[in-house]
């Protein structure tokens, strides 16, 4: 899996008005939790830039002043209109314990059904997945190999490699929709 470093700076004032404060000067607070105690620090908004507006997923290497610890992007909060970063928390990770993401999907193989002129239709987009970190896939692979128009894959059809996939396997993962000009043409030819 891809790993995002990003260094920060150890808070010594919590609460509103030190956290307004470090947002004024472009910094997010953030914690990260899971070992020990929770350590509070802040980051520069701009090294979220690859953590969070992006669809993959990924591990982050946290610098806080010469400690390291690596962990996931647990939540983070932006603001209602500006958009603007205004906290994140991230989750240390232990190489004994599952950990739970929500992993894009990639569509793999040839459809006879998108060849004749159908469109692929995604329901979802990112499915949640459990795995211990060494397991955990940077994306999970849905074969689309022989589906004809107006057929459908579902979450059973996906086939876990040291993970396990926490939806139900009847929940539609994607569809060969069929475009409204074919439809009208496959009616016409069925008359």
């Amino acid at each position: 899996m891809k790993t995002v470093e990003i260094v920060g700076y150890k808070r010594e004032a919590l609460g509103k008005k030190s956290a307004k404060d470090l947002r004024k000067e472009g910094l997010a607070p953030c914690v990260v939790y899971g070992g020990e105690e929770p350590i509070h620090f802040a980051v520069p908004m701009y090294l979220f830039k690859d953590i969070i507006y992006t669809p993959a997923v990924c591990f982050v290497k946290i610098n806080i002043e010469g400690v390291e610890k690596t962990a996931i992007l647990q939540d983070y909060q932006l603001h209602p209109i500006s958009e603007v970063l205004l906290h994140a928390d991230f989750l240390e990770l232990k190489e004994d314990t599952p950990i739970k993401m929500d992993v894009p999907l990639s569509f793999t193989g040839k459809s006879p059904g998108i060849q004749q002129g159908g469109k692929l239709v995604a329901k979802i987009r990112k499915i949640k997945v459990k795995a211990l970190p060494a397991n955990m896939p940077e994306s999970v692979e849905v074969s689309i190999e022989g589906m004809e128009l107006g057929k459908s894959v579902r979450v059973g059809a996906i086939k876990p490699d040291n993970y396990e996939i926490l939806y139900n396997d009847s929940v539609t993962v994607a569809s060969v929709a069929i475009p409204r000009a074919l439809r009208s043409a496959m009616d016409a030819a069925a008359e």
